[in-house]
């Protein structure tokens, strides 16, 4: 068996709600080293947001130019912004050796797959359906209407967790956080 050469990229994708954002969040607590990728997006910030930290935000023509340039490993659209990942910034991490995670959703997944076979994807789950209707209801920020479109989503999205290379199901944040370091061969 031919030997690993540094480390490949990881792709931490699940429905909405799922709790991705909350395992990344630990997880870098705990492992700082780890690089994860900063989004791009049309939308606008939200208040303590960032520019270059949560996200960086541009405008539709800056975003079109991304993607005109091939500067983007994906992009998507959803809920009526794009999002897409900086190519550059992944690649440059990757050559310098150092483990590289994108938290994205599942287009973003497929186009990572297509493009980049060679990295894994991780596909969180929630320990049941009845659970991921509680987080996703239990927000209170959204209307019935955005609720029920986010279930829909849902739904498909957990129909794609066979298109992942492994599932990890989010029964516990520090669980799935060591689970997925050790995925990524950092622990």
């Amino acid at each position: 068996m031919a030997a690993e050469v540094g480390p490949r990229l990881t792709v931490l994708s699940g429905p909405s709600g799922v709790g991705k954002s909350t395992v990344v969040a630990h997880m870098r607590k705990v492992h700082p080293e780890v690089w994860l990728s900063v989004s791009a997006t049309t939308r606008k910030p939200r208040p303590g947001e960032r520019h270059g930290v949560e996200y960086f935000f541009v405008s539709d023509e800056e975003f079109d130019k991304l993607i005109a340039n091939g500067e983007l490993l994906e992009w998507a659209e959803f809920a009526c912004h794009r999002y897409g990942t900086p190519r550059r910034a992944v690649l440059d991490h990757l050559e310098a050796g150092e483990p590289v995670l994108l938290e994205i959703d599942l287009q973003g997944a497929r186009q990572i797959k297509e493009s980049m076979p060679e990295a894994l994807l991780v596909f969180l789950a929630p320990p049941g359906w009845e659970e991921l209707v509680r987080r996703l209801t239990g927000r209170g920020t959204e209307s019935a209407e955005v609720i029920e479109r986010r279930l829909q989503a849902a739904k498909v999205e957990l129909a794609a967790e066979s298109e992942f290379d492994t599932t990890l199901v989010n029964t516990s944040v520090e669980d799935v956080a060591r689970e997925l370091l050790a995925l990524m061969q950092v622990v």
